[in-house]
């Protein structure tokens, strides 16, 4: 037997289940919206939060005056460098080697030495080469000897044959005797000089003023001509020279300087600041470096505290010309866009205008206008932050200069911090106020649950900053 569904019933039963399915949803999409309503409203209060911090503290006005500091543009004489890089090397750089070979029986010299030209600076045994020199000049004597006999007979033969006594010949043949002997005798002489010199060699002299370096031979070795390391090598340091390079591109201009006179080259230290020596410019390269597109030039300088070492790599600059009555500014007051390069020039009623300018050269310092500012402007050098073209300024001292924290400081909680000094200046207190700001609400916090006096020093200690 079939049974007949009951059609009311089933059309209610459906929409009491339609009518609770629209209600959650009712109930869940309000959820979702009061959540997302609630997140945006914590993000626009911690939004409002930074803004209302960085413009200056809770009741900061956007119209109040920008705290800056400024200089005026100034005119001077200023040089004009090229940087280059370069190594330091000797003038002359001798290796003192042995002329003759023999037993190394003396060593004059200390490593490290200054020594002058002539000095001795080792002996050679000279026991053969004197014995060599005595046997020339023996050799010497015995010629002259025969030489003056042979002269005697030549007197004998002459007088002989002008009285008709003797022959002619005889008289001319021993004149050649003579004159052969006579050649002899110089011969001797030339080997007596060869050998006072190979005896001379034996000591070893210094060829030039110098530093002596590391010794090769020690004393007592056999030591020979042939050695390619020699005895020891000797620098000159004083004068010294720099061989340095720069880019083929500024050939032109260093040839033009070079042309009107010396150019000064300047060698910094160690720290690229400091210079250290100042010498000239003794040569140019007559041809450009193919693989580095380069030019090598070389400099002399005095060295008198011996601060340049050969071998040294150092920086050097080379002054190619003066620019006269040129406007200088701080380097910080030019500033770069998407134009090109600006400066803030502050205009009556302290109101700072962008105004473009061209620089001709600069550096950690000071740049070089050469158009765009005149030295009646004022320009912008600190406080860029919060400054905009056509915005009012307010001008500081070099003693408000801000200072940079190198650590955090620990932040006291003082009466002074919820209202500042009376005489505070506007700057100041629009930069401290979110400070105290936060520094009443971690103080607040710590003082529910920390041991305080009430209008004393929270239990927790807090950081503040200058």
């Amino acid at each position: 037997m079939l049974f007949k569904p009951d059609t009311n019933e089933d059309t209610k039963t459906v929409g009491k289940r339609v009518a609770r399915g629209i209600g959650r949803r009712i109930v869940s999409l309000s959820v979702t919206l009061l959540i997302l309503v609630g997140l945006g409203y914590l993000g626009w209060n911690a939004f409002q939060q930074k803004a209302t911090t960085t413009r200056g503290g809770p009741g900061a006005r956007p119209d109040l005056p920008v705290p800056v500091l400024a200089a005026v543009p100034r005119t001077q004489d200023v040089p004009v460098y090229l940087d280059g890089v370069g190594s330091v090397r000797a003038l002359n750089n001798v290796v003192v080697r042995a002329q003759v070979d023999g037993k190394l029986v003396k060593v004059n010299f200390t490593e490290g030495q200054d020594v002058k030209q002539g000095d001795v600076l080792g002996e050679i045994d000279p026991v053969i080469y004197q014995a060599q020199y005595d046997q020339a000049v023996a050799k010497k004597a015995q010629d002259e000897a025969l030489l003056a006999n042979q002269k005697l007979d030549l007197a004998r033969y002459q007088q002989l044959a002008a009285s008709n006594a003797g022959s002619k010949q005889q008289a001319d043949t021993q004149r050649a005797v003579v004159a052969q002997q006579e050649a002899l005798v110089k011969a001797d002489q030339a080997a007596i000089d060869n050998t006072q010199a190979t005896l001379g060699y034996t000591k070893i002299i210094a060829p030039l003023s110098g530093r002596a370096g590391l010794r090769q031979v020690d004393q007592g070795n056999i030591i020979r001509s042939s050695d390619a390391t020699g005895l020891v090598i000797i620098t000159q340091l004083q004068p010294i020279a720099v061989q340095f390079s720069l880019p083929q591109q500024q050939i032109v201009r260093v040839n033009a300087a070079a042309g009107k006179g010396a150019l000064a080259v300047d060698v910094f230290g160690n720290d690229g600041v400091t210079v250290i020596d100042t010498g000239t410019l003794k040569g140019i390269d007559n041809q450009v470096d193919p693989t580095t597109g380069t030019l090598k030039l070389k400099a002399e300088f005095p060295n008198s505290k011996f601060q340049l070492w050969p071998g040294q790599f150092v920086n050097v600059r080379l002054k190619v010309e003066t620019l006269d009555k040129a406007i200088v500014v701080p380097t910080s007051a030019v500033q770069r866009g998407p134009a090109g390069t600006f400066s803030y020039v502050i205009g009556p009623g302290d109101i700072a205008t962008a105004k473009p300018v061209v620089v001709t050269q600069q550096n950690e310092n000071d740049a070089v206008i050469a158009s765009g500012l005149t030295t009646s402007d004022r320009v912008v050098t600190t406080g860029f932050a919060n400054l905009s073209d056509g915005a009012k300024v307010l001008i500081g001292t070099d003693d408000r200069a801000p200072t940079a924290d190198l650590a955090p400081r620990k932040r006291s909680r003082t009466p002074d911090a919820r209202g500042g000094p009376a005489n505070m200046p506007a700057a100041d207190a629009q930069g401290k106020d979110g400070e105290r700001r936060g520094q009443r609400g971690e103080g607040d916090r710590k003082g529910q649950t920390g041991s305080g006096d009430g209008g004393g020093r929270p239990g927790g200690a807090a950081k503040s900053q200058p």
